[in-house]
């Protein structure tokens, strides 16, 4: 088994595009499927319904909740579609599993004025600027700007950039393209930065956007990391992640008037229904304007 589900690691990585992170989770579910079927000495080419529901049973004894769960289900069904392609199945036997309920979760974001203290890091008295500090900042601006996944803005190559337009091509999950904006700060730090850049590489060429020391790529966990430190800075204390940040985009353009349609296209989701859950944010912020604003004087 450990053999197919190397080949359809790098099925994903070489045939789809699939980012890093991507590639990591799936093989992450896949192990703790192969380490049950171990335990039980089942074949995974002959698994039955049963056999499933006894693997489900197994997660829910784990304390795995339910979107965990999805979301292992939902790497055994590419597997198990892969192995089909290749022959070795007749059938996909997961197609027919359906995922556990899921709990509605609103996505995390932050409020505009937050936004703008985060983003306004290298004007703190206590921060010392350095060479890194316009990529930084860009990386910041660029997610807020664009509504990017971390792993895309980490793989922006300076030939997908148009300066002239504003726009950068993104490819975003199965290797799909569409076309992002950003706007006039980003533009002014990205000038900078382009200027420091070749600093930064020492001597060395990338084609990539954004590097890191000793490194022609900067990772999405390095990203990560400049976030944290920044807000540690500006002591904002919520969870706040690159991906918090891409909710942050949504919610604020939906907030301003945006059309769903729209957004959609920014964010690259392939259905609608994905991104209607930012208009539960936004319904959830007119609520809470109204019933702060709005008191009822009748007795």
């Amino acid at each position: 088994m450990n053999k197919d589900i190397n080949a359809f690691l790098e099925y994903l990585k070489i045939e789809r595009n699939d980012s890093e992170n991507t590639i990591i989770s799936y093989k992450e579910e896949l192990e703790k499927y192969a380490s049950f079927l171990e335990q039980k000495k089942i074949n995974f080419l002959k698994i039955t319904k049963e056999e499933i529901r006894d693997y489900l049973k197994y997660l829910d004894g784990l304390k795995y909740k339910n979107r965990s769960i999805a979301k292992n289900l939902s790497a055994l069904r590419s597997f198990y579609r892969y192995l089909v392609g290749e022959g070795k199945l007749e059938k996909n036997i997961f197609a027919s599993i359906k995922n556990p309920k899921l709990e509605k979760r609103l996505p995390n974001f932050v409020s505009e004025i937050d936004m703008e203290t985060i983003l306004d890091f290298p004007n703190i008295k206590t921060y010392q600027k350095t060479i890194y500090t316009n990529r930084d900042l860009l990386i910041l601006e660029m997610l807020y700007d664009t509504g990017c996944r971390v792993s895309e803005l980490a793989s922006i190559k300076l030939k997908d950039i148009d300066e002239n337009e504003r726009k950068i091509r993104i490819l975003g999950k199965g290797a799909k393209e569409r076309i992002v904006f950003y706007g006039e700060y980003t533009k002014d730090t990205l000038e900078e930065y382009l200027k420091e850049r070749d600093i930064l590489l020492d001597g060395k060429t990338s084609e990539y956007l954004f590097v890191a020391k000793n490194s022609l790529k900067i990772t999405p966990r390095r990203i990560a990391q400049i976030l944290d430190a920044i807000l540690e800075l500006v002591a904002i204390k919520n969870n706040v992640t690159p991906h918090t940040i891409r909710h942050t985009f949504a919610t604020h353009l939906l907030n301003n008037g945006a059309d769903l349609r729209s957004v959609q296209e920014l964010l690259g989701h392939s259905s609608l229904s994905t991104t209607q859950i930012y208009t539960h944010v936004s319904n959830e912020q007119l609520r809470k304007v109204y019933l702060s604003a709005h008191q009822d004087t009748r007795k």
